[in-house]
Parts: structure tokens; C-alpha cells; sequence
């Protein structure tokens, strides 16, 4: 399903990498770099926020990759990670669970969910949620 290609795995994708540096205010101990996502993700997704993955999904890599913020996600080793597409001014919110030495070693780092929010809810997370990372232009 995801455009990126297969990782070996059935119903497996990669999704590319991320920045370790950026990513240690979540964690200090990643394993890897690597980003999948799952089929039973991708359903979840298209279940809860019709047409998101299809119109832009294109954009996951770039999110991951260089996030606007990292805020706050309550859940262990899991970050919420908030972008804006300067191209076209859309705003998206992926929830990313990262690999730590104590999973299992088939684990990866993982997109959980992700779609696209409007400006309310942009504002909301970032005043709501405690920042962990915001990009420096």
C-alpha cells in the first residue's frame, strides 16, 4: 500500500529514516533509524481520517524527517510530531512510537497514526501539550 516500497515483511513498509539528534528528547537510547508502517496501521488511518492517507501521504517522510515541533504524547517512548507543509500551508500531526532496547527485537520505529488538522488544532497541541523540539528556521 505505502509508496515508499516494501521492507521485507509482508504487509511491512518503509517509510524512511529519522533523526536521531532530534529524536532524543524522546528517547537517548534509538536503536534504529529506520520507519515502518504497518497494513493494520494504514487501515487505521483511512478508517479514522478519511482521504488523509491517500492525499498525503506523500508528505510522511518529510514529517518524520524534519518535524516542526515534537510535543508531548503521555505514552512512553512515543512522540507526536506536528509539521507544516510550507508548500501548500497544510498542517499534519503524526503519532510516531519509537524502538528502544527493551522491545522485542523485531520491533522498528513505527507510525501509529497520522492525518491532517486544521489550524484550531494546530494551535491546541501547541498549547495544550508540553514542546519537546521545535525546528529552528
Amino acid at each position: 500500500m505505502f509508496e515508499g516500497g516494501g521492507y521485507g515483511e509482508s504487509g511491512v513498509y518503509y517509510v524512511g529514516k529519522l533523526n536521531k539528534y532530534i529524536y532524543n528528547c524522546i528517547i537517548h537510547d534509538a536503536i534504529t533509524d529506520d520507519v515502518i508502517i504497518t497494513d493494520e496501521r494504514i487501515l487505521h488511518i483511512k478508517e479514522r481520517h478519511p482521504g488523509d492517507y491517500e492525499r498525503f501521504i506523500e508528505f510522511l517522510p518529510v514529517i518524520i524527517d524534519d518535524p516542526d515541533y515534537i510535543v508531548s504524547a503521555g505514552k512512553p517512548n512515543t512522540a507526536v510530531l506536528l509539521k507544516e507543509i510550507e508548500e501548500n500551508g497544510e498542517k499534519f500531526k503524526v503519532i510516531l512510537r519509537l524502538r528502544v532496547e527493551t522491545d522485542p527485537d523485531n520491533y522498528k520505529n513505527s507510525v501509529l497514526s497520522f492525518w491532517h488538522i486544521g489550524e484550531i488544532t494546530w494551535r491546541k497541541n501547541l498549547n495544550d501539550k508540553k514542546i519537546l523540539y521545535k525546528r529552528i528556521n
